[in-house]
């Protein structure tokens, strides 16, 4: 048998803690149709990007699209390795900084 008391400080417990968990989903919920419709708005009256051309995407400027670079740790090399492209880690083209990858500016 659980004591009155007992029994009143878990009820107040849970409908507090149930309180603070409907509030957070629903300002996440609230959140997140915010962001897409304000996206969207501005995805409809911007123009594209004029670095990338709209496509979010440019080819490596580091690799220059060849996804190795020639690379040696000493200043005067006397052997040069490839190297995975830091830049673009391999995948040849990289995400338009000027957009952030989004296609318009």
């Amino acid at each position: 048998m659980v004591p009155p008391q007992l029994r009143v400080l878990g009820g107040s417990a849970a409908i507090i803690l149930g309180g603070f968990v409907t509030i957070n989903v629903v300002s996440a919920v609230t959140m997140s149709v915010v962001r897409t419709v304000t996206e969207r708005k501005r995805k409809k009256i911007s123009l594209p990007c004029m670095v990338c051309k709209g496509k979010g995407f440019y080819i490596c400027k580091l690799c220059r699209g060849n996804a190795t670079i020639q690379w040696s740790p000493l200043y005067d090399p006397v052997a040069i390795n490839p190297c995975v492209c830091p830049t673009c880690e391999g995948n040849r083209i990289q995400r338009c900084l000027n957009c952030l990858g989004k296609g318009y500016s």
